[in-house]
């Protein structure tokens, strides 16, 4: 049979409609979006939705690959799993809040079916996640007042896809609480009515990751910054074109294709100091190359920026004397899971690049900020926001070292930093790793650089310790043992995976074995464990005590100030 394929634009009233039964298959990769995406998702959403006074517009969300017969609802997700989730996440806290049972019975249909005996229907959920995360989903999300009791639960032994649903409709609920019931019920009928998905469905699974691999700019030739080299390259005048055809081509090569992609998104971003909205073509023609001459478009702005992101990125920044001091920060920042310092850090490195010393100082204080926002669990949104108050105050020339400057923690910021320290740092996964990395290096080679292909987060104190083992008589109080265990002074970090077994070992024999690779610590921080003989609540407080002190100290986090 002829392999069929089709592809409209819904409302999320047809998406979330009898038409389609999307089940995640089990090969498919978990739930994994964040409060971060789940933030923008949100903002995006709010932001788009019009005034009392003025006409909906349209707000597209993107778009999803099935495997589909046209004949028949029943869709496998190819591509689009992260935002169908959290779209229904979104919808089931819209539901479970809403105090008109009218509107929550509204809104339930768009999550799930009630069945009919006259059609010969059962009741059905619109999605079903993969297997093993399917029941989860169904009985804390999904069933009518299920969001309520989930937002009230512990995350502690959740398994990470578990978590991220937790850690999203607790979001979603969190900030809905803030509107009003009319609001709420706005944001529903936008969100249904004029919210739109491109649906893409195949009839069969090779045509279906084929049209997924294009989408994604595997095998396509053509990418944003091809449709601006065209315009750019063919704005010159004839007897320019080769020539700056083979300056273009020169710094793609050198990034490659993905980085360069990456710099147009950066440049635009040093330009408009402002979130994306649309796509990375539209928004560079309006915000970068309709203000300059083409010439002078790639030769004073696209080359010496791609420098600049190259030295940010790889932290390579050269000198004769102060250089490390430069790519210091530049390693911990590269290791936070966005890329929105990026743009700032280009334009110290262009503008300083001259003054290793003050270079040196602005990215310090760069990674103190970057570091600082991820602990006060800022969205994108947020950072982005705070990023362009600083690039503008960079291009006006005020001083950046100065309390008030964007650049700088104010002391409520530092105190709520030090709080996050304090807390159960381990079920914040994202901020985790790199903030005991950080800590590493301050125990360590300040410039270290691991090459190690895992590195993860393993506890001191179990997070199950066996009855009658010496963890439980050292720690007698399950709810004192269960804080001590997820806070910084119980963390470690190991060069290979987990190991369940070893997980659990009395101290002596757990330091001895799991924490050593080839007979020693791979990392300082692991190190420093190998030095005690016990891990009695003083041991682990005092540990504790120290390693914050140490990032308080070098994040200058004394409430007081910013020198």
């Amino acid at each position: 049979m002829a392999t069929s394929l089709k592809a409209e634009e819904y409302r999320l009233e047809k998406v979330f409609s009898d038409d389609f039964v999307y089940s995640i298959p089990p090969y498919q990769r978990p739930y994994s979006w964040t409060e971060d995406q789940a933030s923008e998702l949100l903002d995006d959403i709010l932001a788009a939705q019009p005034e009392p006074h003025q006409e909906a517009v349209p707000y597209f969300l993107g778009s999803i690959v099935l495997i589909k017969d046209a004949a028949q609802p029943e869709a496998d997700v190819v591509d689009g799993q992260q935002r169908l989730t959290t779209l229904t996440i979104l919808l089931a806290v819209l539901r479970d809040m809403a105090k008109s049972a009218e509107i929550r019975d509204e809104l339930n249909r768009f999550i799930w079916q009630r069945g009919s005996t006259i059609t010969g229907r059962a009741d059905h959920f619109r999605l079903t996640l993969r297997p093993r995360d399917r029941d989860f989903f169904r009985d804390h999300v999904q069933k009518d007042g299920a969001v309520s009791d989930l937002v009230v639960k512990d995350p502690a032994g959740l398994a990470d896809t578990r978590r991220r649903v937790h850690e999203n409709a607790r979001y979603f609920w969190g900030e809905l609480s803030n509107l009003s019931e009319a609001a709420r019920e706005g944001l529903a009928a936008y969100l249904i009515q004029h919210c739109y998905l491109v649906v893409v469905a195949a009839s069969d699974r090779s045509a279906a990751y084929r049209i997924f691999a294009v989408m994604n700019d595997r095998g396509l030739d053509l990418s944003p910054t091809d449709i601006l080299k065209a315009e750019i390259i063919g704005a010159l005048p004839e007897a320019q074109r080769d020539a700056y055809t083979e300056a273009w081509e020169n710094i793609e090569e050198e990034l490659g294709r993905g980085r360069f992609r990456e710099l147009f998104g950066h440049i635009r971003m040093l330009h408009a100091r402002t979130k994306a909205k649309g796509n990375l073509t539209d928004e560079f023609r309006r915000d970068v190359a309709d203000h300059f001459d083409p010439a002078r478009l790639i030769d004073d702005e696209i080359g010496p920026l791609a420098e600049a992101f190259q030295v940010v990125r790889d932290a390579s920044f050269e000198a004769t004397q102060g250089a490390e001091s430069v790519n210091v920060p530049l390693v911990q920042l590269s290791r936070l899971d966005n890329a929105d310092w990026v743009p700032p850090a280009m334009a110290f490195v262009r503008a300083h690049d001259n003054d290793p010393a003050h270079l040196a100082r602005l990215l310090a204080d760069l990674e103190r900020l970057a570091y600082g926002l991820l602990l006060l669990g800022a969205n994108v949104t947020n950072r982005i926001a705070r990023y362009g108050r600083l690039l503008r105050d960079l291009s006006d020339q005020k001083d950046l070292l100065s309390d008030g400057s964007p650049l700088q923690l104010d002391a409520d910021e530092q105190g709520r930093i030090v709080e996050a320290l304090d807390g159960p740092l381990y079920w914040r996964q994202r901020v985790c790793l790199p903030v005991l990395l950080r800590l590493d290096s301050l125990m360590a080679d300040a410039g270290a650089r691991y090459e190690h292909k895992v590195i993860s987060i393993e506890h001191v104190l179990p997070q199950t310790p066996p009855a009658g083992s010496l963890w439980i008589e050292w720690f007698p109080d399950d709810d004192e043992r269960q804080v001590w265990t997820q806070r910084l002074g119980n963390l470690v970090l190991l060069s290979r995976r987990k190991n369940t077994a070893a997980q659990n070992f009395e101290f002596d024999r757990k330091r001895d074995t799991y924490f050593k690779k080839g007979g020693v610590a791979p990392f300082a921080l692991t190190a420093d464990v190998l030095n005690s003989d016990s891990w009695t609540p003083e041991h682990l407080s005092e540990r504790h005590e120290r390693l914050r002190e140490l990032l308080t100290t070098h994040w200058r986090l004394n409430g007081n100030g910013n020198r």
